[in-house]
């Protein structure tokens, strides 16, 4: 077997153990304090940059809202473009199923359940373009 011994290891983790710019690394927690802010320890999050789930959450519902909606109103006006023309029935049908589809996705997307939402989109668009596919 080729490679470095257990005595090579040993001498490179002794020179990488400790050098000037790892002594701030190892201070103790009452020592960790910013120069610049004394009051907020460097290790701790800053209070900035931490976000509010309640934001999170009131974000994420009004983009499944938001998007089911769009999602909807394109596959309305699909299906209203494909039933003036001379496609088959199955296909301005299927683009109403899928804006229906993303419709609901919407109503549960406002209501928080935007886990479900989501993969309802999916199907949704999916329905949509199946429904395409028969054109």
């Amino acid at each position: 077997m080729s490679g470095r011994g257990d005595s090579e290891i040993a001498e490179t983790r002794e020179d990488q153990s400790q050098t000037p710019d790892d002594e701030r690394d190892l201070a103790g927690p009452e020592d960790a304090q910013d120069p610049q802010n004394p009051e907020h320890p460097e290790g701790a999050e800053d209070p900035e940059d931490v976000e509010d789930p309640a934001l999170v959450a009131r974000r994420a519902r009004w983009t499944a809202a938001a998007t089911g909606a769009l999602l909807a109103l394109a596959g309305l006006a699909a299906s209203t473009l494909r039933a003036a023309g001379s496609a088959p029935a199955l296909v301005p049908a299927a683009y109403a199923f899928g804006a229906a589809v993303c419709a609901l996705a919407a109503f549960l997307g406002s209501r928080g359940r935007t886990r479900r939402a989501l993969w309802l989109l999916v199907a949704g668009v999916m329905v949509m373009a199946l429904g395409d596919q028969f054109d």
